[in-house]
């Protein structure tokens, strides 16, 4: 299973990428969140393979899940503050 930083939506999620790591992958400061570790093996993988879609399915869909767990635990989280009012 590929580690996400995400799985308990009541946790405060980890960064696992460090700032060099994505530097270094030359990600943009957009996409430098808590799914960047996720992201550099897939762009790596996509440079490798000449962005052929069907050759990096697996990074793919590791990145969309993380990048879905992640909105949902906003819109959680905004639902959680919006109920307190």
């Amino acid at each position: 299973m590929v580690e996400t930083s995400l799985e308990d939506p009541d946790e405060n999620p980890v960064m696992i990428a460090t700032q060099q790591e994505m530097a270094e992958a030359r990600l943009p400061l957009s996409h430098r969140d808590y799914c960047a570790h996720l992201l550099i093996p897939l762009n790596s993988c996509r440079y490798k393979n000449n962005f052929f879609p069907w050759k990096c399915e697996e990074e793919k869909h590791a990145y969309e899940k993380c990048q879905y767990e992640d909105e949902k635990s906003d819109f959680l989280l905004f639902f959680k503050q919006y109920q307190d009012f």
